[in-house]
């Protein structure tokens, strides 16, 4: 057997199989760390409602005065996460224009129509409202996650359901242009060719604006990182309820340990803020109005869509970038849902008492920095033990 080159060993490290999920977690949160130092973490709603807002005042109606995407960190990295996704699949010969039943088609649609409308009332989607916000130690992100679980629990019921009555509604579907075989030898090539146009055009493009600069080049980043580990939140919260299968929670939760612990760093230390109003300004960085209703009810619509789309947020973006047209509907319906609903849903919510939709800094709650962090421990700890039982029992596996 011929010995392979030490380039190819090196690419095939990367590419050659799927990374676990710990990993890309981790490898995640250390650019949401980096994100913060920059200018702001990582977020996901906002993107989707800048894309639907520039869409929307492209064709002259509702929305003027709208920041370009090119203009918009968020927006901008967040369309080259789909564009590094892309890019991963063809290195790793995985890209595949898949269209499957009209069922499932319709289901992709149904799900970001959901997921616009649940993250703009919830004031946060998985990764503004959940991964980062818990990095953020927001008390409205641990509402958002009850409601997350609720959603789920209610549309895997659906699923099942659906399943046992109606086998058929989303079976079938066909794949173009796959890069199994001797006929997708061309992949790897165009990934190479497409991942350096992007590197270098965006370098060139942003040369006036570190900012920008940093969110490009992490965006192709994140969009590689997510693709190979195959980071879902969607995943992490439903397969323990679906397959019992626990890897990707746990994953999940090794990047929200590495998040905290940087994003507390920053806050704690005041890095950039040299005034008591700064370093206050710092710390509130991330932390929503979304304590306790716009959470639960956001995060419960968002729970429902993520589950049926089989995305969330992010995992919406990346599965768009390898080819999945039920992702690609998921996310047009979720862009141009989300400015609509911002503008005549969420309204209603921010009507309510101020109770009902808190700023909730949890260090303000619990002691300070330390009680926050121990008050996330506990919490994870418990998740962890709960995954791992039910792993081992199935006693809410396909519940």
């Amino acid at each position: 057997m011929e010995e392979k080159g030490s380039a190819r060993e090196l690419f095939d490290t990367f590419f050659g199989k799927a990374w676990p999920m710990w990993v890309g977690a981790i490898l995640l949160a250390v650019g949401n760390i980096c994100l913060f130092l920059v200018k702001h973490p990582w977020g996901g709603t906002g993107s989707y409602i800048n894309w639907g807002q520039n869409i929307y005042q492209g064709l002259g109606v509702m929305f003027d005065n709208v920041t370009p995407i090119s203009k918009h960190p968020v927006a901008t990295m967040n369309l080259l996460v789909v564009l590094g996704a892309f890019c991963a699949s063809l290195l790793a010969r995985e890209f595949a224009l898949r269209i499957p039943s009209v069922g499932e088609l319709s289901k992709g649609l149904i799900g970001g129509v959901f997921m616009g409308i649940g993250a703009t009332i919830g004031a946060g989607c998985t990764i503004g409202g959940f991964f980062s916000g818990w990095s953020a130690l927001s008390g409205g992100a641990i509402i958002l996650v009850i409601g997350f679980t609720i959603g789920i629990l209610v549309a895997l019921r659906y699923l099942f359901w659906e399943m046992e009555r109606f086998p058929k509604l989303s079976g079938g579907g066909k794949a173009f242009l796959s890069g199994v075989g001797k006929k997708g030898a061309w992949q790897p090539w165009v990934g190479i060719i497409v991942l350096l146009v992007l590197i270098i055009y965006n370098c060139v493009r942003f040369r006036d604006s570190n900012i920008l600069t940093w969110f490009a080049v992490l965006g192709i980043l994140f969009g590689i990182i997510c693709q190979r580990s195959r980071f879902c939140i969607t995943r992490a919260l439903r397969e323990p309820f679906m397959t019992g299968e626990s890897s990707a929670s746990s994953g999940l939760m090794a990047g929200l340990l590495v998040g905290i612990l940087g994003f507390t760093i920053i806050k704690y230390m005041g890095i950039g803020a040299y005034t008591p109003i700064a370093a206050r300004k710092l710390a509130m960085v991330w932390i929503y109005p979304n304590f306790w209703i716009r959470g639960l009810v956001g995060g419960f619509i968002f729970g429902i869509g993520m589950t049926v789309a089989g995305g969330c947020a992010v995992g919406t973006l990346w599965r768009a970038g390898e080819g999945q047209v039920k992702l690609w509907l998921a996310a047009i319906a979720y862009m141009l849902v989300a400015p609509l609903s911002k503008k005549y849903i969420v309204p209603s919510f921010t009507s309510l008492p101020e109770w009902t939709q808190k700023k909730v800094f949890l260090p303000d709650l619990l002691g300070g920095y330390g009680g926050a962090i121990v008050f996330f421990l506990v919490i994870m700890a418990l998740w962890y033990l709960f995954v791992k039982w039910n792993e081992k029992t199935g006693k809410f596996s396909a519940i």
